[in-house]
């Protein structure tokens, strides 16, 4: 290396590390805290408090109890759809959204690698397969281009239904996972599952307050999921939810989520196998809460997403990941893009020793033990994203 490289080398070294201190200085003014910043944690109010001291005082803190009921009708209204089933957390609500969709043992279902296990959990739960299929590097959800190729090379219709020419066996759903709340190309999934006669569950854990268009997240297919575990944009603890326009889906999800239990005024009589997984009042009434000031906190995480966005603007090593065209995103999880994956191990390491918690892209779940003898298609983007991204703190403020 000639002296002009390795001053060149040094500069370009005190640039990035100028930039983090820059960073961290700029993220701690925004929370106004020297104190460890997590990379999302809820905030609560009065309403919050109030709401579940008061589902408390009416002593029905189970799965039965007004702020339940009261939930699911908001919940649907806040989403322009007919219904919402709540659930005890996001992945019971995608493994019964499954089962309805159809999902039988032996199946199917084919999925990203990019997403929390939850997803591929939720079809394992259903005794189906994931199948692995590549993503979009601009939404980071299933990529219609890569999902189209697999099933012209290998998929072959019976009948009313779309069967796995290598495997013998039924494509029964498709999942797509609206990753940190980018929305997927979801006009062209939907084209597609319909030529192939394949139901779609949206997996819209991270998406509440998402739109493509005017429509929300989690609208599209034949049913949608939500998650409200702590560390999502609204919370209520755990939680999840089955939304949905089929009356007769949702009738059905309520029935199964409540243990399969027939409606009597006294006997204890269940007609198929059910799950204890109801969503308890205690839960309903914070999630209440949260739902009422939903707009006010994706209005403060756009703020936040606008200031990473002017940041990162003159920053030459990482890219501000944006949400899609059309698209509004509610920005869960601020994201940047590496050059690769040495830059993104150094931003990790520099960020969270200086007490700010940042977090790579989980492991694909193609190469999770339990998953790795799973059929999956050319995933080069969703490895190139896995080495690259890094997520930011990203809660609402206080104050917000």
């Amino acid at each position: 290396m000639t002296g002009l490289q390795v001053q060149t080398t040094f500069h370009v070294i005190k640039q990035i590390s100028t930039m983090y201190k820059k960073l961290i200085t700029f993220i701690r003014d925004w929370y106004q805290t020297d104190q460890f910043i997590p990379l999302h944690e809820p905030r609560f109010k009065d309403i919050d408090k109030e709401y579940v001291l008061d589902a408390i005082d009416s002593t029905f803190v189970s799965s039965v109890g007004e702020y339940v009921n009261r939930f699911e009708h908001d919940l649907a209204v806040y989403l322009n759809v007919k219904r919402a089933v709540v659930t005890v957390n996001g992945t019971a609500a995608l493994q019964v959204a499954l089962r309805l969709a159809g999902v039988k043992a032996g199946d199917e279902v084919i999925t990203q690698p990019l997403s929390f296990v939850a997803t591929a959990n939720a079809i394992a739960y259903n005794n189906a397969s994931p199948v692995f299929i590549d993503v979009n590097r601009d939404t980071l959800g299933l990529c219609p281009d890569a999902l189209e190729q697999f099933l012209d090379q290998n998929a072959e219709k019976r009948g009313t239904s779309a069967f796995n020419k290598t495997t013998g066996k039924r494509i029964a759903a498709m999942v797509p996972m609206h990753t940190f709340g980018h929305p997927c190309r979801m006009a062209s999934l939907i084209d597609l599952a319909d030529q192939w006669n394949i139901p779609v569950v949206e997996d819209a854990a991270e998406s509440i307050g998402s739109r493509i268009s005017a429509r929300h997240c989690g609208t599209f297919g034949k049913a949608g999921v939500l998650s409200f575990n702590g560390n999502k944009t609204i919370t209520c603890g755990g939680g999840g939810a089955i939304i949905t326009n089929d009356d007769a889906l949702a009738d059905r999800a309520k029935h199964l989520t409540t243990t399969a239990k027939v409606n009597h005024p006294w006997e204890y009589i269940h007609d198929e196998l059910g799950y204890n997984y109801r969503m308890p009042n205690l839960n309903a009434a914070l999630a209440c809460a949260q739902l009422e000031q939903l707009d006010d906190i994706l209005a403060d995480k756009r703020e936040l997403a606008n200031a990473y966005d002017t940041f990162f603007s003159n920053v030459e090593w990482c890219d501000f990941l944006k949400e899609p065209d059309g698209c509004t995103s509610n920005y869960w999880l601020n994201a940047v893009i590496t050059h690769d994956k040495k830059q993104r191990d150094d931003f990790l390491k520099i960020t969270n020793d200086s007490g700010v918690m940042t977090r790579p892209l989980w492991q694909l779940m193609s190469n999770l033990e339990m998953y790795k003898h799973c059929q999956k298609g050319d995933l080069k983007n969703a490895q190139w994203l896995q080495d690259r991204i890094v997520n930011l703190p990203s809660s609402v403020r206080l104050n917000a």
